[in-house]
């Protein structure tokens, strides 16, 4: 008898390129570079042959072929007619798909009033008897199963859902993606169904076209106002800015000098700039952004940059000042980390014109804030805000320059650059020393927590562990300093005092700590090398770029670094939890933030904060 043997095969699905051209090319080169036999479908045939004379055209070999049998050649990229919803690849096999969906998108799906947010059904199984269902047409009703109907001689699946006061649809089992799932049979709250025929659902469609037209008018206006107004035009560089950007002491990637050559030239137009710089953490967004800010300062106009934690604007202000120590530079820091008396001496300076760059979080936003000629706003990590502060954001940036940097912007921030509403730029390249960070998605295990500790101590590492609940902090740390005596552990949170929590933040970036058990006020701003394990606590009740950010934190050198994302044990995920920790999961490779931000546009929709 011939003995079995087990292959674990590893396959991954194709991020969306949403119309982005040049990214697809990008990954293109890269899946040559590696040896990748690769095959692009399109549904038509003319389709197919465009596409490959648009791929040779940007100088990479391209072939169309209908030979089904034809041998795929290593490095060879390879066009051919046929469709498959979404692309995939086989990294071991060094094998991929790409689908004309995957580079130029489906149809745009209508939006839906929050009250009927539901999840695409992409096969019946997803559904159960007695499960709430939406029809874009028809509104809730109650899915009933599918059932076999005779019209014309011919029988047909029909999806069946029941309305109130007894009216029934039947729904051709091919056009199921009208339908979408709004809750599970048992759900706690039954929702009011609507009436099959009636106008309820017509005047909710209606509410609610009118809210999101409303939002897009006002969106529109003040990217129309923008465009409208002429901005600053700076000079080109000067010698002290040839001389500064000199003392940068890492090699930039071609694709920083890229951005940085795109936000200067933003900031010498006459138009108003906003541009996105999207790149995953350490890649060079901050000295984009100093850049920028000495540009701006040589030509006497005030900078604020708005981070969302003390500790980043700490961080910050660290970077910028040291950078910018043999200048003439006025900096100056707004968070709680500063005393009452040193907050009102900065404001009063910051309206004189006496500070030139200003680093603080939302205290930035309060109403006392007057600048004497502010000429740039940099805002990092956009998504950390709350709706009042990116109101104040709105109204602060319709007269200046404004750069937002990201690793995941939020999905709105995404579109809206998609769309040309912003200009974006993208690092994708990684600093030469850096190694992928490998990620665990798993239930929750003791042994294999106490493993990864002791393993990173006796490497002279540190380690991160993210519990995002203040209320048994305390416990969970007693916890873990009983499954690990020998590790000096700690806790820290935002409701700490403040001076508490600097002296915390201190001893762990000196090593004395060896585990930090903390909230999620690690997700920015800590930048430490020697920190290379990161496990998080409940992991499929946080964000998708939410969890790249919290993984961003380790992995800061050329040491391979590990995150453990773990979840309860036998809890059953709900689906979209599920599609995060699969997104976060699969996208490990070095620049991933561009493609996570996409997926998480992909899930959530564009409309989301």
């Amino acid at each position: 008898m011939d003995a079995a043997y087990r292959c674990n095969i590893t396959a991954k699905s194709i991020a969306p390129y949403k119309n982005q051209f040049e990214y697809l090319i990008k990954d293109l080169e890269l899946y040559r570079k590696r040896g990748y036999r690769i095959i692009l479908l399109c549904p038509s045939r003319t389709r197919a042959q465009r596409l490959a004379d648009n791929i040779i055209n940007r100088d990479l070999p391209a072939i169309y072929t209908e030979d089904m049998d034809r041998r795929l050649i290593p490095g060879e990229i390879t066009v051919m007619y046929g469709n498959v919803l979404r692309g995939f690849e086989y990294p071991l096999l060094k094998f991929v798909v790409i689908s004309e969906s995957d580079i130029f998108g489906v149809q745009k799906k209508k939006k839906k009033h929050k009250r009927y947010e539901g999840t695409a059904i992409n096969d019946f199984n997803e559904l159960k008897v007695g499960d709430y269902v939406v029809h874009e047409s028809h509104g809730l009703g109650i899915y009933q199963g599918i059932e076999k109907v005779e019209t014309e001689n011919v029988i047909r699946d029909y999806m069946k859902i029941s309305y109130r006061d007894g009216g029934n649809l039947y729904v051709l089992a091919t056009g199921f993606r009208a339908v979408q799932k709004y809750a599970s049979a048992d759900a706690a709250k039954k929702p009011k169904l609507n009436r099959l025929g009636g106008k309820e659902w017509t005047n909710t469609k209606t509410k609610v076209r009118t809210a999101v037209d409303g939002i897009a008018q006002d969106l529109v206006k003040l990217y129309a106002a923008r465009q409208e107004k002429n901005g600053y035009v700076y000079g080109e560089d000067t010698v002290w800015q040839k001389e500064f950007e000199e003392t940068f002491p890492f090699e930039e990637t071609e694709d920083q000098l890229k951005a940085i050559a795109e936000t200067k030239a933003d900031m010498e137009s006459n138009k108003i700039m906003d541009r996105l710089i999207c790149g995953d953490v350490g890649y060079g967004k901050t000295e984009i952004a100093i850049r920028a800010a000495f540009k701006a300062v040589t030509e006497s106009k005030q900078v604020a940059i708005l981070v969302p934690t003390t500790i980043l604007a700490q961080q910050h202000f660290n970077t910028f000042t040291q950078r910018m120590k043999d200048y003439p530079i006025k900096i100056q820091m707004l968070s709680r980390f500063k005393s009452a008396k040193e907050q009102k001496q900065t404001v009063s300076d910051i309206k004189k014109g006496l500070v030139d760059i200003v680093i603080g979080t939302h205290r930035l936003l309060s109403e006392d804030i007057s600048f004497k000629d502010l000429g740039l706003l940099v805002v990092d990590e956009e998504q950390r805000f709350g709706v009042t502060h990116k109101e104040k954001i709105k109204k602060m940036r319709q007269n200046v320059d404004v750069l937002t940097l990201s690793a995941t912007p939020i999905p709105r921030t995404l579109h809206m650059s998609l769309v040309g509403i912003k200009d974006m730029s993208v690092l994708e390249e990684a600093p030469g020393d850096r190694v992928p960070i490998q990620t665990f998605v798993m239930e929750y295990n003791e042994e294999l927590i106490r493993e990864a500790i002791v393993r990173e101590m006796a490497r002279g590492g540190q380690v991160y562990y993210v519990y995002n609940r203040i209320n048994d902090i305390a416990d969970v740390t007693a916890k873990l300093q009983a499954l690990v005596p020998e590790a000096n552990i700690a806790y820290g949170h935002g409701r700490m005092n403040e001076r508490e929590l600097e002296s915390l933040m201190y001893d762990f970036i000196d090593g004395q700590i060896d585990v930090l058990v903390a909230t999620t006020i690690v997700e920015t701003g800590l930048d430490i090398s020697n920190v290379n394990t990161i496990i998080v606590h409940d992991s499929d009740r946080m964000g998708l770029s939410q969890l790249y950010q919290l993984r961003g934190r380790v992995g800061r050198s050329n040491r391979t670094a590990y995150a453990f994302l773990m979840y309860k044990r036998d809890k059953m995920l709900k689906e979209q939890a599920q599609k995060r920790l699969e997104a976060i999961r699969e996208y490990t490779d070095l620049g991933s933030g561009f493609k996570i931000a996409m997926r998480d546009l992909e899930i959530r929709g564009a409309g989301k904060p």
